[in-house]
């Protein structure tokens, strides 16, 4: 596969690129050919480290800090967005993968509301309305891919509050698709398993017992590594699979079968 030139490549804005599957997913599509964009909540060193290694594969890269908890920021974010578009002679981009989010974990009896209102802003009111602020600089025929959990699917003491925001961006999935189809942007769902990275403490990746139980009960005997859920990212923004649209797509190794 021959690697787009500048003006042709496609661009990709990834929220919270800088670490854990962002960070992954941003260097599989650099790799793959695509520019991007992406944002950081609080560490700039973490995102220009990431960058550096996207510049190295001969991609064009912009920072810009967001935090998508925040959503009174986000028409100055979009704003932002435009002019580095404009600085590489572009009016739209391609891709947007609405990956940030935090980890919390407490049971339904000790979950606060304080702990519910977090998950709310962050994982459901933040991907609507950044997705909103940003629609007039997606491309006609682009993809919007958002971040469901295995959680969503099968259930996990400590995790009621997480999975139900997962559950209500999988419908939020289906009604983008539906009302952006008349301007070919296909909308999806990636929903990983339980992944070796920082999130939600590390415990996945720290845990020996989590992790040993979380293998055990994947098909595939394992637990999932950044590489397998940056690698699915780059597949489903890949050209040739647009017509995959409104659905589901679960990389979890065959977890909770």
């Amino acid at each position: 596969m021959s690697t787009p030139t500048l003006s042709q490549a496609p661009i990709t804005l990834v929220t919270g690129g800088s670490r854990g599957l962002g960070r992954n997913a941003a260097l599989h599509l650099a790799r793959q050919g695509s520019d991007l964009i992406l944002t950081y909540r609080s560490s700039a060193a973490e995102a220009e480290e990431v960058a550096s290694e996207i510049r190295a594969f001969g991609r064009r890269v912009a920072i810009l800090p967001l935090d998508v908890a925040d959503s009174s920021s986000f028409p100055a974010f979009a704003e932002q967005v435009r002019q580095v578009l404009a600085g590489w002679g572009r009016e739209r981009f391609d891709h947007l993968f609405n990956n940030a989010g935090i980890g919390v974990h407490a049971t339904f009896a000790e979950t606060s509301e304080a702990q519910f209102d977090e998950l709310v802003k962050i994982h459901l009111k933040g991907p609507f309305f950044l997705t909103q602020a940003l629609l007039p600089l997606i491309a006609d025929g682009g993809r919007i891919l958002n971040v469901s959990s295995g959680l969503a699917r099968f259930a996990l003491p400590g995790y009621a509050a997480y999975a139900t925001m997962k559950g209500g961006i999988e419908v939020l999935t289906r009604y983008l698709a539906k009302e952006l189809g008349a301007r070919g942007i296909s909308v999806n769902t990636l929903a990983p398993g339980a992944i070796e990275t920082d999130f939600g403490g590390g415990t996945v990746r720290d845990n020996a017992q989590v992790n040993a139980f979380v293998a055990s009960q994947t098909a595939l005997g394992r637990v999932g590594l950044p590489d397998d859920i940056g690698a699915v990212v780059a597949a489903l923004l890949a050209p040739g699979t647009g017509w995959i649209n409104a659905q589901r797509i679960e990389a979890s190794g065959g977890m909770m079968l």
